[in-house]
């Protein structure tokens, strides 16, 4: 089968349309219908409904749309991997990670993978967990770094980090002194918070829907050090990792009671191939985190 014309397939029944198909691949629409047709006749199949606008493909062309996607996901992989045996040492990596874990806990490691494989590309992709996991099981990035104690059977997964949640706040606050916080007496307090979708908001949200508690939300916003400056200002406290607050006269962390505690790990769908690059990417970030 002609990859080619597969792809050709897929973007026409993805659109509906052979005119809005043949602008997105590039080509001429005339150009589109002859491969089609080719299609067809290499298969000994009708695919196209060129009759029934409502109904672009036919029964045999809905069996092979729902086949065309892993076969030519498929033929990329095998493209990668013949590719990588002519240099073992480059390649491109998807990452996933939250624009926290990436600025504040993986800076490091990053300057020091690319040190030594100056020739491997990253390509970081700041989403919150609940977005890349997504995204790792769509095939849009190849590994994420994701909550680990929340496993999903489809994927694997490599324990980097276990960390506690902490509430961050002003130390002029009244419960800056406190020796832990529950999470009753946080969710009552004027809060700065993480939008919905990552992991600092989650067990805040959770709790608050189990305990009917309506949040007294200052502002939602990912931007830490927009975060920061709130919270100094006694604007509202936060939920945080102590990593991204250093001990100032500004701000403090206190713990939540019972301790919060975050686990973190490189994740990657089982069944997905992971290209040379990757596997070295994962296994540099095992010895060196």
């Amino acid at each position: 089968m002609n990859l080619q014309r597969l792809m050709y397939f897929k973007q026409l029944a993805d659109t509906g349309n052979f005119t809005k198909a043949a602008k997105k691949i590039g080509i001429a629409q005339p150009a589109l219908s002859i491969a089609m047709k080719k299609l067809e006749q290499q298969l000994g199949l009708n695919l196209i409904n060129r009759s029934d606008k409502d109904d672009l493909l036919t029964a045999e062309g809905k069996v092979l749309y729902q086949a065309a996607g892993g076969l030519l996901a498929h033929a990329k992989q095998v493209e990668q991997q013949l590719q990588e045996l002519k240099d073992l040492n480059s390649g491109v990596v998807r990452f996933g990670i939250s624009a926290m874990m990436g600025s504040y806990y993986f800076p490091d490691v990053l300057l020091a993978f690319k040190q030594e494989y100056p020739n491997i590309t990253i390509q970081l992709f700041e989403q919150g967990t609940a977005a890349l996991e997504v995204m790792l099981l769509n095939g849009e990035v190849d590994i994420a770094l994701l909550r680990s104690e929340q496993a999903t059977d489809q994927l694997r997964y490599v324990e980097l980090i276990d960390e506690p949640m902490m509430v961050g706040l002003a130390t002029n606050h009244p419960l800056a002194q406190a020796k832990s916080i529950t999470l009753d007496i946080f969710c009552q307090q004027p809060l700065v918070l993480f939008r919905d979708g990552y992991f600092l908001r989650e067990a805040i949200s959770n709790h608050a829907k189990v305990k009917k508690f309506d949040l007294d939300l200052k502002m939602e916003t990912n931007l830490i050090e927009l975060q920061k400056s709130l919270v100094k200002n006694n604007v509202g406290i936060t939920s945080c990792l102590a990593g991204i607050i250093n001990e100032t006269s500004d701000l403090t962390t206190v713990p939540f009671s019972p301790e919060i505690i975050l686990s973190f790990g490189l994740a990657w769908k089982k069944s997905h191939y992971l290209s040379n690059a990757t596997r070295v990417f994962v296994d540099f970030v095992k010895k060196n985190y």
